[in-house]
């Protein structure tokens, strides 16, 4: 029984994209662990753990909620232009 943990920063992802996440991680767990039996699903865990900003670094980089809010706001400009 495959159990995936995806951990991220609280605000970038929307609940459809968690689901996007979770429907494409099963296919592939599905597809490597379970020999293309779609039963396998029924055994396959997958979490998505959100974690505030403050609690995650790179580099120098200390983001803020603010931050993650631009630049989830910048993807989706850039990504689903109107």
């Amino acid at each position: 029984m495959p159990y995936l943990h995806l951990q991220t920063v609280k605000g970038l992802l929307s609940p459809e994209q968690k689901r996007t996440l979770m429907d494409k991680f099963s296919a592939v767990l599905i597809e490597v662990e379970g020999g293309n039996n779609p039963d396998f699903r029924k055994n396959s865990w997958i979490r998505i753990e959100e974690e505030q900003p403050q609690h995650w670094q790179l580099g120098e980089l200390r983001p803020t909620t603010q931050f993650i809010e631009r630049m989830v706001q910048m993807r989706d400009e850039h990504c689903h232009p109107k």
